[in-house]
């Protein structure tokens, strides 16, 4: 029997679902999510989650808190209105880009707070694993050029009491390396290169953070977007390896390494099939990319209590294929699909 189910979901544009002051917008407009209204959208989202019954979701892309809106309200609005048992929200440091981090939970089931870890920086920043809503130094010995770092979206830091016991949750969503506003191809190199400079940073601040918790003994998991994959980019072998090999320790000793089957899957084998989460339109050339973005990761310590990963891929997932509604609401969602972990006792 399954004693703790938790998820990991990336909801495409859903601050734009909610008003200022936190309603639904259940309406005919257009959804700021293509070929969808916000009725649509809302729906869909309802028929997800309540199919994901999960006692915690990492909502990725979760309402923006800012002086105007009331993240936190907006979201246990919605799971009221969709009837979840994961109904309370806690958010870690809110950030600039109307895409927080948050966890939605059961109350009934598991206690969370935010406890954010690690000494505070100033601008000049610090190597010592710094606070992660601060700056970190850090030189990534490609150029003999020091980099100093901040997250655009700080992970969120979550102490929890479950079934299982005291569990150390690490949401985040780690900046994408796509090259915006580049005018020309070598423009476009470049913005790629310092994006990708910038990603892997972040993910060895991430993994400077799991070492200590490692260390400690502590029961973790590090879920969410890493917008990173093996092989995912050419610019992969100038720094020699992904941030998905940074965050779970690759090569590190079995003790230290974190584990998701999916990411060590990708990892053994870049040639063969790879498990997707998430589905983007390339408009220009008209076709659809897939790409394995989603993950949760676990301590050796949890590993042992893990008994099943699943993505609720509308396609590749037999369950979602099967039911026609299901597979339509995951589809017109989000360009991501949820990921979950089934977890048993012992």
């Amino acid at each position: 029997m399954t004693a703790m189910r938790i998820a990991t979901y990336n909801v495409e544009w859903f601050h734009a679902l909610f008003d200022p002051e936190g309603r639904l917008l259940r309406d005919g407009e257009r959804s700021s999510r293509e070929g969808v209204t916000r009725e649509e959208q809302i729906d869909a989202l309802f028929t997800v989650f309540r199919a994901l019954d999960a006692d915690a979701i990492l909502v990725v892309e979760a309402p923006d808190i800012s002086r105007r809106h009331d993240g936190i309200a907006a979201l246990e609005t919605f799971a009221s209105e969709a009837g979840i048992r994961a109904r309370a929200a806690l958010s870690g440091f809110p950030n600039h880009t109307q895409q927080e981090l948050m966890l939605l939970y059961d109350p009934d089931v598991i206690s969370a707070r935010h406890d954010p870890l690690g000494p505070v920086a100033g601008k000049h920043g610090r190597s010592d694993v710094p606070r992660f809503d601060t700056t970190f130094r850090i030189d990534l010995d490609i150029d003999a050029q020091e980099d100093v770092v901040t997250f655009s979206k700080p992970p969120l830091e979550a102490a929890l009491e479950t079934p299982l016991g005291d569990i150390r949750l690490i949401g985040c969503h780690v900046k994408s390396k796509a090259p915006h506003g580049a005018r020309n191809a070598d423009e476009a190199m470049s913005f790629a290169i310092a994006n990708r400079r910038k990603q892997l940073a972040q993910c060895i601040w991430l993994r400077r953070r799991i070492e200590e918790h490692l260390m400690a003994g502590d029961q973790l998991i590090v879920a969410g977007d890493l917008n990173d994959g093996p092989g995912l980019d050419e610019y992969e072998r100038l720094f020699g390896r992904s941030g998905v090999e940074v965050v779970v320790g690759a090569g590190a000793e079995p003790d230290m390494r974190l584990y998701d089957p999916h990411a060590m899957q990708a990892l053994q084998s870049r040639i063969s099939a790879q498990p997707t989460t998430a589905r983007f339109y390339i408009a220009g050339e008209d076709r659809w990319l897939s790409a394995l973005l989603d993950y949760i990761m676990v301590s050796p310590t949890l590993r042992r209590k893990a008994r099943r990963w699943r993505i609720w891929h509308p396609f590749d997932d037999p369950t979602c294929w099967r039911d026609a509604a299901l597979q339509r609401a995951l589809l017109h969602a989000s360009d991501h699909f949820p990921v979950t972990l089934d977890f048993g006792h012992g």
